[in-house]
């Protein structure tokens, strides 16, 4: 299945190669594909009107939380938010409307997972609102997660044990294929097998989609269990490969 996404950095809808946001400021080598003139409220509102629910609103670095809120104000309960999300500002995101609260580099001290910060944020929100973003890179035959705007390598790896352990705290799972996002060169097929064959709860894959095919491999290869984002290759984003209108019609026809 499909699930839409707005990616902001500075408070614009944008779409990035996703290993080369390095800075706490965004800039250094950043490389965008697109750049959005609509504000975030309007892709909002489009995935309302057509009834596209899960989708993710992204923050990538600071100055984004306007754009954010305006978006979720948008779709109500239709959109996941994530990009600095912690105990302390998370209720207030779902207050305004997001469905779920995504976090990744919150859940690392350093390279490791934190415990005490899974419970808290977890017991915090409660499972059902909480997406876990296990974004990674490929080191050798395993997919390590990347927090720190996918910058640093932790320890853990992606997969059976740490999905089955992860999966008690959270709803679902956002996985970005860091290597290959924002590339349109293809995804990361391995990844998207091992999310079907051992997530035991819903799982979406973000990184390198080029075209429809890519949705239809996904929804096979992915047993109907993993969702996937496309975002530099879609028309809507300033992309050729897929047209929004082609990939609503493979949706309803689920």
């Amino acid at each position: 299945m499909f699930r839409p996404c707005i990616d902001l950095h500075q408070g614009k809808v944008k779409q990035i190669v996703g290993g080369t946001l390095s800075d706490s400021s965004g800039k250094s080598d950043l490389k965008t594909n697109f750049t959005s003139e609509k504000p975030a409220g309007w892709y909002a509102d489009l995935y309302k009107h057509d009834r596209l629910y899960g989708g993710h609103v992204i923050m990538l670095g600071p100055g984004n939380e306007q754009a954010a809120i305006e978006a979720l104000a948008a779709f109500p309960g239709g959109l996941q938010v994530g990009g600095g999300i912690n105990p302390e500002n998370a209720l207030n995101y779902l207050r305004a409307g997001a469905s779920h609260v995504i976090v990744t580099s919150y859940l690392f001290s350093g390279r490791v997972l934190d415990r005490e910060k899974l419970h808290q944020i977890s017991s915090k929100v409660g499972r059902d609102n909480l997406v876990i973003d296990l974004s990674c890179r490929r080191k050798g035959s395993d997919y390590f997660v990347v927090t720190d705007r996918w910058q640093t390598y932790t320890d853990a790896v992606v997969r059976e044990g740490l999905l089955s352990d992860l999966s008690q705290y959270c709803a679902e799972f956002l996985v970005h294929g860091v290597d290959v996002e924002g590339l349109c060169q293809g995804i990361e097929l391995d990844l998207v097998r091992l999310l079907a064959a051992h997530s035991p709860i819903p799982a979406t894959y973000a990184g390198g989609a080029r075209s429809l095919d890519d949705l239809k491999l996904v929804y096979k290869e992915g047993h109907g269990k993993v969702g996937l984002t496309i975002g530099s290759a879609l028309d809507i984003f300033g992309g050729n490969g897929v047209r929004y209108k082609d990939v609503l019609a493979f949706q309803k026809n689920l």
